[in-house]
Formats: structure tokens, sequence, C-alpha cells
């Protein structure tokens, strides 16, 4: 007797074998991944995709609520191209189904066929011979296949030829895969799911044993890769709004300047977007416009093609968004940044990522709750860790203080785990922060480029850690106040006295007032006694200006000590967010090195 509908219950488990097969592929699926970016992650962001789909979806009475829970499950656990776009195949299908406990072979089809209008509507410029064409002409076959078959297994397995074919037909629709000679990554993802359906369909069974597979493990890069890939558009960018009567179209419309790749997905309640931009940061200032921001990422796709093709040298330099180093310096040496969390309105940002400095200083002398940060979380770091260990020798970690920041900790137990795994690593408490450590990052830098060994390396930064220092110039106590850093009693009095202080970092790496003055200028020129002093007794060999929208007093201090020292600063910066917030807008500090 032939199955003419689906169940509810075998709708839920076949979605369920159908993203364990796909899970199953993730290497594979990495492995030929070259469309749109050559990033080798395809297969890792179905598979957290699909993981979500598992871990966060539940079967309930009727097939149209079990739907809804896939639904809600893929989109808050999406990532990616492929992993959004199918999200948003999952939302076009719940909204398609009815209220029922089984569904017809012709309902199912009608279903698909609003998926992939779904799909595509989420695009902003869809690209044939991708994802969405396998999703588009497997829906076509099964419109027709739906008025001559009414077994749903044997619907199901006619329509897949059809979906292989027109997965094999993608190396000749894009030239990149043509080159390449391999299928697009995300069809060929799509293919494995709706194998994996028709798997549970046929057979009844779900393999348990891939339900406890580790999804977050080390992608590969493809070896195929000929040219340079378009990175014009730098960071891969998503972010997950929560609101009341979204409007999808709206949101697509204020963010299709931004960059390329966009696609918006989702509902009136929740909406994901994904895009290649330059600025992240601009992405979420706009979409605070529309709801409650509950999920950000931005991967630096030029750093991870770095890594994976054109990477200088064989050791890794990796350190935090405390250390303040400006972007072409970044770049110039491969220098990977972990970023730190900034908590903003209820809403969890990346530090010199998903914000800018102008609105977080808005925010510290309006916000209700002052902001606050967060070292990121230990799955996020090992992840971090693991996509750069692969493609390296050896990895060198230079963290912010451990006195001041929990990331060092973090840091040194997703570095334990890499090591257990066979990574050379070592994780360095630089014991300073801000300009301070980046100067120390690019002293490993240059021991890098200078070919020494891995250990020769931590040796000279070690070495840098104990010759640099940074002196800071507080212009008012209010935000140390605000901050928790000082108790209020003491900022009270020193507003009073209207003090300004020097702070400084002590040799275990924590801060302290130094100094007091009446105003600025006497603060400055204390700065510059004390520096003076230090360069008569070990001359000064590299320093920075670093500050907090205080562009004015930075160029001060640069025209001062470039006199002193009889050199130029080497770089001027803007601090990190994180650091501004403790030290307040208006600071200015020099850090410097000594031979």
């Amino acid at each position: 007797m032939g199955m003419h509908s689906i169940s509810n219950e075998n709708m839920y488990y076949g979605f369920i074998s159908g993203a364990n097969a796909v899970i199953n592929q993730k290497k594979e699926l990495n492995r030929i991944n070259v469309f749109p970016v050559p990033d080798g992650d395809t297969g890792t962001n179905l598979a957290f995709t699909m993981r979500a789909i598992i871990e966060g979806s539940r079967l309930t009475d009727s097939t149209k609520k079990t739907m809804e829970s896939i639904a809600f499950a893929a989109l808050t656990g999406a990532r990616g191209n492929s992993g959004i776009i199918f999200a948003q195949f999952i939302n076009g299908l719940y909204e398609g189904f009815e209220d029922k406990k089984e569904i017809t072979v012709s309902e199912f089809a009608d279903a698909v066929g609003n998926a992939v209008n779904y799909a595509y509507s989420s695009i902003a410029k869809p690209v044939e011979g991708t994802m969405i064409t396998v999703m588009r002409e497997w829906s076509e076959s099964l419109a027709h296949l739906k008025g001559t078959v009414n077994d749903f297994k044997e619907f199901m397995s006619e329509s897949l030829t059809v979906a292989l074919h027109s997965l094999k037909m993608t190396t000749d629709r894009l030239e990149v895969l043509k080159i390449a000679s391999v299928v697009d990554s995300g069809a060929k993802g799509f293919v494995h799911f709706l194998e994996g359906f028709l798997n549970f369909i046929t057979t009844n069974k779900v393999d348990e044993s891939l339900l406890n597979m580790e999804v977050i493990e080390m992608t590969t890069h493809s070896n195929e890769i000929s040219e340079d890939p378009d990175l014009s558009h730098r960071y891969c960018t998503e972010g997950l709004i929560k609101g009341e009567d979204l409007n999808l179209d709206e949101i697509r419309l204020a963010l299709k300047d931004l960059g390329q790749s966009l696609i918006v997905a989702g509902n009136a309640k929740h909406v994901r977007v994904h895009i290649h931009t330059n600025q992240p940061e601009l992405l979420f200032h706009r979409l605070r416009d529309f709801g409650q921001i509950i999920q950000q990422k931005a991967d630096d796709m030029r750093r991870q093609y770095e890594s994976g093709y054109a990477r200088k040298h064989s050791i890794a330099l990796v350190t935090d968004s405390i250390a303040d180093i400006p972007k072409e310096l970044l770049d110039e040496h491969q220098i990977h940044m972990l970023p730190l969390n900034l908590l903003v309105e209820n809403s969890v940002y990346l530090d010199k990522m998903t914000i800018s400095p102008s609105y977080l200083y808005s925010m510290m002398d309006s916000a209700e709750n002052y902001p606050s940060s967060s070292q990121p979380t230990p799955m996020a770091t090992e992840n971090f860790l693991s996509a750069i260990a692969k493609d390296y020798a050896s990895v060198l970690v230079i963290t912010v203080s451990k006195q001041m920041s929990g990331t060092h900790n973090s840091l040194l137990q997703a570095a334990g785990k890499l090591r257990e795994k066979g990574t050379e690593i070592a994780v360095i408490d630089s014991r300073l922060n801000s300009g301070a450590q980046g100067l120390v990052v690019l002293q490993a830098a240059k021991a890098i480029e200078q070919n020494h060994t891995f250990d020769e390396v931590i040796l000279a930064t070690e070495e840098a850690i104990d010759k640099t220092t940074i002196f800071v110039s507080i212009n008012t106590l209010k935000y140390m106040v605000r901050s928790g850093r000082i108790k209020k009693i003491q900022g009270f009095v020193a507003k009073v006295l209207n003090l300004k202080p020097v702070v400084s970092i002590d040799k275990l790496g924590d801060g302290i007032i130094i100094g007091k003055a009446l105003n600025t200028k006497a603060n400055g020129q204390k700065i510059r006694r004390l520096v003076k002093e230090i360069n008569t007794k070990n001359t000064v060999s590299s320093y920075a200006i670093v500050h907090a929208d205080a562009p004015q007093r930075a160029k001060e201090y640069e025209k001062m000590f470039t006199t002193l020292l009889g050199k130029e600063p080497d770089y001027i910066s803007e601090i990190s967010s994180i650091v501004a917030m403790n030290a307040g807008v208006g600071c200015v500090a020099i850090a410097l090195t000594v031979e």
C-alpha cells in the first residue's frame, strides 16, 4: 500500500535525518567551497545550521507547529550564505503548510513552491548555478510529479533524481566552479539534506550515531583555487534581530548599499541578515532601528583567505581587541585579532567590529545602564583559535593583562585543548593593554618576520613586555566611576578637586595612579617628565600615541614627543572602545618601548 501523505512525525524525523546527512558531509562541503568566497566554511556553516535544527526544534501535535519550531531553530542558528538561504526556505515551507497532522503529495509540492519563492526573495541578487537553482528545479519537478505520482516515497525519489542532475549542472553554470572542477558547495549540501530526508522516509530510521557528532571542528581549504577572490567587501557579517511586524523588504532596502551577497531572511518576529561589507558597524547601527539585535557575527574574510592561501609566515600571531594597533599594521603583519564583547542596550557587540566608537561614546553619557564588557565565550575562543591553527605550524597569542580581563584565561584554556590535539601554541600575558600591548604585538611580528624560531619569538616578546609601559592622561574620572573602576566617593572628591590623574600599569599588570594634576596641561607635563626620565636612562626605541575621541590632544602629544624624542610616533590610533569605557572620552596616552 502506497504512502499517499506524510505524517507530522515523519516530517519531523525526516528533517532530523536530512540535517544529520548534511553534518556528515561537512568536510567535503568545506573542501569544494569556492563560491561566493573560497573560505572553506560552507560545510561548517551548514552544519551549524543543521545542528541548530536538531537541538532547537521539537515535535508537536501538528505539522504547522512542528515546522514553526524547525523554522525558528534554523533561523536563529543559521550561518553563512547557504545556511541563511536554507533557513529562509524552511520559513517559506512553514508558511505554506496548513495546521494539520498529514500533508499530501500535492500540498507538499505547493508548500515547497512557496518555500522557493521565499528563498529567492531573501537574496538581493540571486546567482543561478547555486543552491537556489537546485531548490527551484527540484520544486519544479515536484509540481510536475504531483499530478502523476501519489506515493510519497516515489514522489521524493524521482524528484531527487532531478535535484542530483541540477547539482551536476552547477559546474557549467558558474565560471568559478568550472575552473575549480567542483559543484556548488551549498547546492550539494541541500541535495544531501534531500537524501537524508528520503532515507528516513524509506527506512523509517534515523542514524542516532550522527546526533552526537561534533559540528565545530577545523575546516579545510580547497586546493583548487588558482585566482585571488574578490574581497573588496571584507567582512562576512550576520545579525539576528527580533521585533514586532518586521518588514523584510524595508530591512533589505535599508541595507542594500552596504555591500554584496545581501540576504534578509525570516518573518515578522525574527529576521536574520547576511552581507559582505566593509562597514559592519554601520550595518548594526541601521538594524537597531528595526528591532533588538540578539546575535552578531563579523568574520574577516581577508585574513581567512591569507591564512589558507597567502600567509607570509608559518607562525600565526594573535591578539585581542584591547591591543590598539591601526588596521593597516594589522594587515601588513597579518595579525589576527579576537574581538571582546561589549554589552550596550541589551545587545552584545564585537569590539572594533560591529560598533562605532562614536555610538559607544554617546551611550557612555546617556545610557541608563552603563555599557559593560566581557571576554568571548569559551566556544567562540576555541573556534577562533582552531580556525587559525589549522593553517600554521605554530600560534603565538599575546593577551591583555590577566589582571584586567578574563580574556587571558579564556585563551589559555582554549590553547590547552588545541595543544592536546598537537598544535604548538603559546599564550603570553602582556601585563599591559591598549597601545602598550600593541607595541609588544608589533615587536613579536618583527621577530617572526626575521625568521626567528618559535621559542626565539616567545623570548623576544617577553623581553619587549619588560621594556614597555604606558602613561594615560585622564580627562575626567566620571567614566571610571560609572564603570565601577573606582568608588563613587573617590570620584566625587576628585570631581570637587578637579583632579586629572596620570594612570599607568605596574609590573604585575594592574592599573595604578602615578600622578595627579589640576588641569590637562599640567597632566601632560607630568607625562613629559616621566618620558624624558625614561629616555635619559634607556633610549626610547618605539612609541605610539592613542586616544579616545581626542584627535587634537593626540596631535599635541605627537608634537611634544616628536620634539622630545627626536622621532615621530610609530602610529597614532583610537583606543579600544572597552578601554575608552574605563579611561573615558577625551583621554590620551603614550605607550613606549625602550632599547
